[in-house]
């Protein structure tokens, strides 16, 4: 979910065959995915061994593909997030998926199958999941300040003038919620005041900057301390400067899953089938995690990205989080709206 995007919107047209022609027997398959979240040199492996044109878009939230899929927009694969997904099948956008084409699900991590979005996993294959945790400079944030406060470490005035907050209503509203004891899905208009409230104080102490993908080059930079961010951007940002460190309070968080779709209006659904056996397979998702820096779902990859002389080695933004209480996100139509009018709010007040 949520990730180094690029700010442009990108439509990338990959064409594997030689020469840059294809023959009439090509078939096409249209994918809509979050931006910079695949090695591109898989694309051409796909085209290459299936005769294929891959057609690859990219947007940068669930919310913006949901306008693009609202407005007729046709395509053969989507990689929306776990709420975004729990709402596309409920208003009738996928298609149920035969997972008898694909033959690597006995390799997937057993926790990241059967979510509460697809609880018999029909419409969905996973891609990527993660965690959302604070991001600090351990040359400058003590350690322990973090460890021991939490989300509250998010007012500790020692920082001001040096914190990123997520610029997402959703994203912001975590730490607030966890921090106050409530539940990320709560539907109590009362709580979602209060945590509003919580991050209206924060910028009142801390004066903090909101930023989007802007916010990984920036703490690579060290231009602040401490940032709101997630786990895969923080194993990125980890590998690109040794002083930066990832903590997910034990309080809670937020567990989050990217999955692959097929809408309902898919064009070619029988090559989308092929698409999801394609990525699940070892060797192609070794290629993408270690490209993107995100939380494989395939079990032998993450074994190996973890192991001794693995790529994530020691990267606590890459590895699971069994200590902390981590809670999924689910869609419901009206408190998003109320979190929408406060998340107007809060930003005014910054």
């Amino acid at each position: 979910m949520k990730k180094y995007l690029i700010s442009l919107f990108v439509v990338l047209v990959l064409v594997g065959c030689a020469g840059g022609s294809t023959s009439g027997d090509t078939e096409t398959l249209k994918v809509f995915n979050w931006g910079e979240y695949i090695d591109e040199s898989v694309l051409t492996e796909f085209e290459q061994e299936f005769n294929a044109r891959v057609v690859y878009e990219t947007f940068d939230s669930n919310e913006s593909m949901y306008t693009k899929l609202q407005a007729g927009g046709s395509y053969d694969i989507l990689v929306p997030s776990d709420y975004m997904i729990q709402r596309l099948i409920d208003e009738g956008y996928l298609q149920e998926i035969d997972l008898s084409k694909i033959s690597n699900l006995d390799g997937l991590m057993p926790e990241t199958l059967n979510k509460e979005y697809d609880p018999e996993m029909k419409y969905s294959v996973p891609y990527f999941w993660g965690d959302f945790g604070i991001v600090y400079n351990k040359e400058v944030v003590d350690k322990n300040d973090v460890e021991s406060q939490g989300w509250e470490v998010l007012k500790n005035t020692k920082y001001k003038d040096s914190l990123y907050m997520y610029d997402s209503e959703r994203d912001s509203f975590t730490p607030a919620l966890i921090a106050l004891g409530y539940s990320l899905n709560t539907e109590n208009e009362e709580e979602l005041n209060n945590a509003a409230e919580w991050l209206i104080e924060v910028n009142s102490l801390m004066n903090p900057v909101y930023a989007g993908d802007d916010v990984i080059d920036q703490m690579i930079n060290e231009s602040k301390d401490i940032a709101l961010m997630y786990s895969g951007d923080a194993a990125y940002v980890m590998t690109e400067n040794e002083n930066l460190d990832y903590y997910v309070p034990t309080e809670g968080s937020n567990i989050w899953q990217d999955a692959m779709v097929i809408p309902e209006n898919a064009s070619n659904p029988e090559l989308a089938h092929k698409f999801m056996e394609f990525i699940t397979r070892p060797e192609v998702a070794t290629k993408i995690t270690e490209y993107v820096g995100y939380r494989t779902v395939v079990q032998e990859v993450y074994d190996d990205m973890v192991a001794p002389g693995g790529m994530f080695e020691g990267n606590v933004a890459y590895s699971t989080h069994s200590d902390a209480k981590l809670e999924e996100f689910y869609y419901n139509a009206e408190t998003r709206e109320i979190m929408s009018r406060l998340w107007t709010t809060i930003k005014v007040a910054h």
